[in-house]
């Protein structure tokens, strides 16, 4: 089995904001995959599914943020699971909009959730870093993570999803690169060639098939006469001579 865990806070309020992309990440898988029924569980809203013959829990902490790590703790001891069987997806400031990086284990980098997911259970989980982009000053954040994403953003925050709920059976089963693939053929579909390549040889060849100018036959020499033969006698050649 594995937690899939989608990091934000709880509300209509906060429900478009960046920092909630972990929650939009879930809705969007458990909407393709079937998995209907969410529960009030652990702090936080669960659902159960299969991808195969692969079990997993998609859990929404409802904690808000900053005591996300109750509500994993929570889910974590009921189905008997380690932190290695813990996955979560959060925002990440660090990376440009649309871009996704996985990750295990190493530092919060100061998120909140994953802090407090730190404070409970170590750091030695996946994570998927969905980049929401940085607002350029660090005292910016909090307010830039708190807006919603603005309307010319949802085609790439779309696009991420997509790719997130595309891939999720292979994350489940721990094929990162499977899953990153899913996400990229989303975000970054392979575009289709505008024109076809010549085949070698074919400015050759079709030069060879051109056919040459006719050149013009060559001019034969005219033919010499034929010498005349002289029947006339001498004397009527000495005659000739004196007309």
């Amino acid at each position: 089995m594995k937690l899939i865990v989608g990091l934000g806070n709880p509300g209509a309020k906060y429900a478009g904001n960046r920092h909630n992309i972990g929650f939009m990440a879930l809705d969007r898988i458990a909407q393709d995959h079937g998995f209907a029924g969410w529960k009030t569980k652990h702090n936080g809203l669960t659902v159960e599914g299969r991808f195969g013959a692969d079990r997993v829990v998609l859990l929404k902490p409802e904690t808000f943020m900053n005591n996300s790590g109750q509500s994993v703790q929570s889910a974590m001891r009921f189905h008997k699971l380690e932190p290695a069987d813990v996955i979560v997806l959060h925002d990440e400031i660090d990376l440009a909009p649309g871009k996704v990086k996985c990750k295990t284990g190493g530092g919060h980098a100061g998120h909140n959730g994953l802090r407090s997911i730190h404070a409970h259970i170590g750091p030695d989980y996946d994570r998927v870093r969905l980049g929401v982009g940085h607002p350029g000053h660090k005292d910016a954040v909090p307010g830039y993570v708190l807006r919603d994403f603005a309307k010319a953003e949802q085609a790439w925050l779309d696009d991420v999803l997509r790719g997130i709920s595309d891939g999720a059976a292979d994350l489940a089963r721990g094929d990162t690169a499977k899953f990153m693939n899913a996400v990229a053929l989303r975000v970054a579909p392979p575009r289709s060639g505008t024109g076809t390549k010549k085949p070698a040889g074919t400015a050759a060849n079709a030069q060879a098939a051109t056919p040459k100018p006719a050149q013009p036959a060559p001019t034969q020499p005219k033919a010499e006469p034929a010498p005349q033969t002289d029947d006339r006698s001498a004397m009527q050649k000495l005659l000739d001579r004196f007309k």
